[in-house]
């Protein structure tokens, strides 16, 4: 099963409203396959949630990349920005959502052709996305979820992230530590299977 065929598997079990039967490797699948199919949905997932927060998260509003009082992140890509950089939430959004673009655009990383191998590094490369991803949600619910409520956008938030945290716990791709802004709402996600 390549890219469209797993796709329909993604949609059918998603249907089904079984999120936790809809994160699994599909029986004779590839995991890289998988791997590779769902952090293009949960990028572009992330970036239409965000994307609906663009007029109230604002370098004015959100100085800072937080999640939360305890929480900052910095920006660096290892590349053009080396050590990482105090930016405000929008500017830190806009770069995260770049880099991904460009590690999916990356035919090396994310190869395209069918037979042509996932690169050693791969689930490094996925883990590092799926962290990132994950501190635009920290960022959302710590500083606009009232805006998502009054939006009444609450519902199918809070069902995207349950998706993207049943997703990261299958394949082990964040660190508890990182995970540690949004720990409560994630033990209601885990906790109650």
């Amino acid at each position: 099963m390549k890219g469209a065929q797993l796709r329909k598997h993604i949609d059918a079990t998603l249907g089904s409203g079984n999120l936790r039967e809809a994160v699994k490797l599909p029986p004779g699948e590839d995991l890289n396959e998988w791997l590779a199919v769902n952090s293009v949905d949960f990028f572009n997932q992330v970036n239409l949630l965000y994307g609906t927060l663009t007029e109230f998260c604002t370098p004015e509003n959100c100085r800072t990349m937080t999640a939360g009082p305890k929480y900052e992140y910095r920006w660096a890509d290892g590349v053009q920005i080396k050590k990482p950089i105090e930016v405000s939430a929008p500017k830190y959004v806009e770069y995260l959502m770049d880099w991904i673009e460009a590690q999916l655009g990356d035919e090396s990383i994310f190869p395209q052709k069918l037979g042509t191998p996932f690169p050693p590094n791969f689930k490094d490369v996925v883990k590092t996305i799926f962290k990132r991803l994950f501190r635009v949600y920290a960022h959302i619910y710590h500083s606009h979820f009232q805006k998502i409520v009054s939006l009444k956008e609450e519902a199918h938030l809070n069902t995207c992230f349950k998706h993207f945290i049943l997703f990261t716990f299958e394949f082990g791709l964040i660190d508890k530590k990182e995970l540690a802004p949004l720990q409560e709402l994630i033990e209601t996600i885990i906790v109650p299977y």
